[in-house]
């Protein structure tokens, strides 16, 4: 019997997860299908019970479902504790199992596709809200030295007061970055979608320094911001997407899929 899974958000009609998974199934040989769901805004816990019901494994979650997840699932990775957010779940049984592959998937991407590693690196992250929350433990695991900017510095300084003792996470104004240089910039706000720049001061690359959008499927103002600005690589999301998405189809399947040829048929396409 063909096991069924989803991916469930709002809005949902845009989302290349099916694909990916298909894509997936077909190189490793797993009979599974993957549907894309869109839940009402105030019905993603009853989505959910409906698709356990009808026997579904499990399911990905995206915006704006991410920490409604968490609370619903009765048991949570690591990962999913550090993020505070879900975007995985399991259903064994009773239980509704809950991880989270955004930060692992963006590492990956980021080391092993780019070529870029974060070990010893200076690190700026822009955003603080739940993108940022669910990546920002992967970075500081991998090695780097993290500032984190966001319009709002309540909401920064919380992200960085969770790394309080260490000593390698902070908070700064964008204002504050003038002088500064970084190895990495991630973009982890929302601005792509208005079509809007964080207000990044000028010569914050480093020679050689790689810009990351985690928006995918266009060329954000701050991917043109860092082409003109001295970045050496540029970078959206899809490698992020389908990395996470890789770990999520080897939780419930036992199989490691290969993650190249997918990313580059998403690329052709």
């Amino acid at each position: 019997m063909t096991d069924k899974y989803a991916v469930i958000g709002h809005p949902i009609s845009h989302s290349k997860s099916p694909l990916i998974h298909k894509m997936f199934a077909e190189q490793s040989g797993q009979d599974m299908s993957y549907v894309a769901i869109e839940a009402p805004l105030d019905g993603f816990a009853a989505t959910v019970q409906r698709l356990r019901a009808e026997g579904y494994k499990g399911c990905n979650v995206t915006v704006p479902f991410k920490h409604e997840a968490f609370k619903l699932a009765t048991q949570h990775s690591g990962r999913a504790r550090a993020a505070h957010a879900v975007n995985t779940l399991i259903f064994e049984g009773d239980e509704i199992l809950g991880d989270n592959t955004d930060g692992v998937g963006l590492v990956a991407d980021i080391e092993t596709n780019l070529g870029c590693k974060f070990l010893f690196k200076r690190v700026l992250l822009m955003g603080a809200g739940g993108a940022a929350h669910g990546v920002i433990w992967h970075l500081f695991n991998a090695g780097a030295a993290i500032i984190i900017s966001n319009r709002s510095m309540d909401k920064a300084e919380q992200l960085a007061a969770e790394f309080e003792g260490y000593g390698t996470v902070f908070a700064k104004s964008y204002a504050a970055l003038a002088g500064q240089q970084f190895d990495i910039v991630i973009n982890a706000t929302s601005s792509g979608l208005a079509d809007e720049l964080p207000p990044l001061p000028e010569g914050i690359f480093k020679p050689g320094a790689l810009a990351y959008d985690m928006m995918y499927g266009k060329q954000t103002p701050f991917l043109r911001f860092a082409q003109q600005h001295g970045a050496a690589t540029l970078a959206d999301g899809l490698g992020m997407l389908v990395e996470q998405a890789a770990v999520a189809f080897e939780k419930w399947r036992g199989v490691q899929p290969d993650t190249a040829p997918v990313i580059a048929k998403l690329r052709q396409s």
